[in-house]
C-alpha cells in the first residue's frame, strides 16, 4: 500500500481511510491517480463500482453518477 500511495501521489493514510472507507467522497483526481498506479482504467473501476453497489446505500440510485463514483 505503501507504494500504491506514494506513487499515486496520496499519502499512505489517505489510501487507508479511502479504502476503509471513512473517506467517503474521494476527490476524482485521486482516484484517477491510484487506478493508475494500479493500472486499472477508470472504465474497469466504474464498471465494478457500478456492479457492486446495487444501490445498497440509501439514496445511491438518486446520486449523480460522478458522485457515485467518489464515493
Amino acid at each position: 500500500m505503501l507504494v500504491t500511495a506514494l506513487a499515486a501521489g496520496v499519502s499512505p493514510e489517505t489510501l487507508r481511510k479511502i479504502e476503509s472507507g471513512r473517506v467517503a467522497t474521494p476527490a476524482f483526481p485521486t482516484i484517477a491517480a491510484v487506478a493508475d498506479v494500479l493500472g486499472l482504467s477508470l472504465d474497469a473501476v466504474w464498471s465494478e463500482i457500478n456492479r457492486s453497489d446495487g444501490g445498497a446505500e440509501l439514496g445511491a440510485s438518486d446520486r449523480h453518477p460522478a458522485e457515485r463514483l467518489a464515493s
